[in-house]
């Protein structure tokens, strides 16, 4: 008796170690079909480094395991060969011949013609949404009992309760404006004690914020926008996570995190990448400090790191149907391996179009980080486009300036643009007047309707993708001088109780419907004219802060002017010969007023106009 009650207690001090002591597993699930047949999943367990795993199932192997330094992970490299189907199997966890603990493991089939889905190009006009602030359409999930940042509408960097539902609910809208693509900041999980909102510092790579929703939901909102015409470009950081991620309690390995879990700023000096002088300190600094103290840097010079992040992106394009990724903070990673993690993620998605960050402010800075660049380094980022703040900040200053030198107004627009040569592909450049991190445009001209909706007209008629951001459609305000927060509004109507809804035209006051009724007649109109998607640019000098410009195809001449002076000008179509000479008039897009295009053109002060040529 003695000996078995002996026995029996040490079956039960066994317990805790072996029983059920596998929590995760990542990725979650994974697919049959993929150029790569190697997946590597990051196993979690309390001491899983003293098992083995074994897996019999057709067509899938394991070929190596690797222990951390952690001994509470396993990571184990799978061959998924190509006779391997569809299905679920157990991995066992043995010590020994004994089988301690098992997990099921699921292999989808990828979704038919996955590999070949179109990315976001230039014939789309992109909407940046960012969803805390846009509406809450559920508002039961306004709080999680398990994550310690709570609703608090009163600070403007509190949680207002915007989800997945509320952009869901307004899909409509979206695709009445005349939408086609849609970038959310991040959606994934960030369990911050506070400061959350903002959704950049992740702590769960694979699974949706709960606030927001679900993985599910996020599909369902994937797909309401396909069966609308809209694409769906996703958020991604694989600098950063949050400090709040479990694994910053228990790293695998000591690198896992650049300084471990040991703070470190970054220096911010993105210019450490191309300086011909750097220091190995300065360069450090940048690629491998943390953005802020709330967001510890990954390193992709771990190996194992590297394939997590390759693997999650890969795994958000496969599950949800995603048509695009936009990569924050893009020359803060290590670059030669972020070139290595987009170059992973187009080998299965060879037509995606991924879009870097990459806040810089000429353009031998930022045509750097656009793929096919002629380096001095030979680096190339792979990224097919990059975001265009050089041209940002031209339009920043732009349409404030009434200086009559060519260099000045508008001219800042041709200065810009006259060094296009530098981009591999300038017309695959994102561009924008605002977004999550700038100032409002309307602060920009202090609200001044004529020069915002001049603004938006050179948008949405240069080359390059454009891209909105939300609320920019009713002039909605904001000043970053007060603080991020105030540039990420709630919008008007996207909660009950709102007083008004700014997401229907009877709720809008008449300002905001004149400048939403602009844009949208513009969006609308460049939707259906290739011509404004890739159609060749051709422009002229500008002169009394009057723009002149060209879109050509070989199907339509459209010729947009500018006039950013405040006071009307008269425009000498002799000037433009070499275009016009072949038309005699044209008809103006905002308007339906017809110009004859061989005499003097009148142009009232702040006012611009969109000829097609005939």
């Amino acid at each position: 008796m003695k000996r078995i009650i002996i026995l029996l207690i040490g079956i039960v001090l066994c317990l805790p170690l072996f029983s059920n002591n596998i929590q995760r597993i990542d990725p979650p699930m994974w697919w049959t079909g993929f150029e790569n047949r190697n997946l590597q999943l990051m196993v979690y367990g309390e001491n899983i480094a003293e098992l083995h795993p074994e897996i019999s199932y057709p067509g899938v192997s394991i070929f190596s395991v690797t222990k951390a330094q952690s001994p509470n992970y396993l990571f184990i490299d799978l061959k998924i060969d190509e006779t391997a189907h569809a299905g679920t199997f157990d991995i066992h966890f043995k010590k020994g011949k004994k089988v301690l603990s098992s997990w099921k493991y699921t292999l989808a089939e990828r979704s038919e013609g996955s590999s070949q889905r179109d990315g976001f190009d230039n014939s789309d006009v992109m909407y940046l949404l960012f969803p805390d602030r846009f509406a809450n359409g559920d508002l039961s999930n306004d709080n999680v009992d398990r994550m310690p940042d709570k609703i608090d509408r009163e600070h403007q960097y509190g949680r207002r309760g915007g989800d997945i539902q509320g952009i869901i609910d307004n899909i409509d809208y979206l695709k009445d404006l005349g939408i086609t693509a849609v970038w959310t900041t991040p959606l994934l999980e960030d369990n911050q004690p506070q400061g959350s909102y903002h959704h950049y510092a992740t702590t769960d790579f694979y699974q949706i914020d709960a606030r927001f929703g679900s993985n599910e939901e996020y599909k369902k909102m994937v797909d309401l926008c396909h069966s609308k015409g809209i694409k769906v470009i996703m958020d991604m950081i694989p600098n950063h996570c949050g400090s709040a991620h479990p694994w910053m309690q228990d790293l695998p390995f000591s690198d896992w995190i650049n300084g471990g879990t040991q703070y470190t700023q970054t220096n911010y000096r993105i210019n450490t990448t191309t300086d011909p002088y750097v220091s190995k300190l300065d360069a450090h600094l940048n690629f491998n400090g943390w953005f802020v103290s709330e967001m510890p840097d990954m390193n992709q010079n771990n190996p194992f790191m590297l394939t997590y992040l390759k693997q999650f992106a890969i795994w958000w394009l496969e599950y949800s149907g995603i048509d695009g990724i936009r990569v924050d903070t893009y020359p803060y990673n290590d670059p030669w391996k972020a070139a290595e993690w987009t170059r992973a993620i187009l080998a299965e998605f060879p037509l995606l179009n991924i879009v870097g960050e990459c806040w810089q402010h000429s353009a031998a800075e930022v045509s750097y980080w656009q793929s096919g660049a002629l380096n001095h380094d030979g680096y190339d980022s792979g990224l097919p486009s990059v975001m265009d703040f050089y041209l940002h900040d031209a339009v920043s200053v732009a349409f404030n300036q009434n200086d009559q030198g060519w260099d000045s107004g508008v001219g800042q627009l041709w200065k810009t643009l006259s060094q296009d040569y530098l981009y591999a592909d300038p017309y695959n450049l994102v561009i924008f007047l605002e977004n999550h991190d700038t100032q409002r445009f309307s602060t920009q001209v202090g609200n001044d309707v004529d020069k915002y909706k001049l603004a938006l007209t050179f948008l949405l008629t240069t080359r390059g993708i454009p891209q909105l951001y939300y609320g920019s459609e009713i002039l909605m305000g904001g000043d970053k001088g007060v603080g991020d927060g105030d540039i990420r509004r709630e919008m008007t109507g996207g909660w009950p109780d709102h007083t008004r809804s700014a997401l229907t035209a009877p709720g809008r006051n008449d300002t905001e419907n004149e400048v939403f009724n602009h844009m949208k007649q513009l969006i609308h109109w460049r939707n259906s004219n290739p011509v404004i998607h890739s159609g060749r640019l051709l422009h002229f000098v500008p002169q009394n802060n009057v723009y002149t410009y060209f879109r050509m195809n070989d199907s339509k001449t459209v010729m947009v002017i500018l006039n950013n002076h405040p006071e009307k000008q008269s425009i000498d179509p002799n000037r433009f010969s070499e275009v016009l000479k072949a038309f005699k008039k044209g008809t103006d897009v905002l308007s339906g007023k017809q110009f004859d295009i061989q005499k003097i053109i009148e142009l009232e002060g702040k006012t611009g106009v969109i000829l097609e040529l005939d």
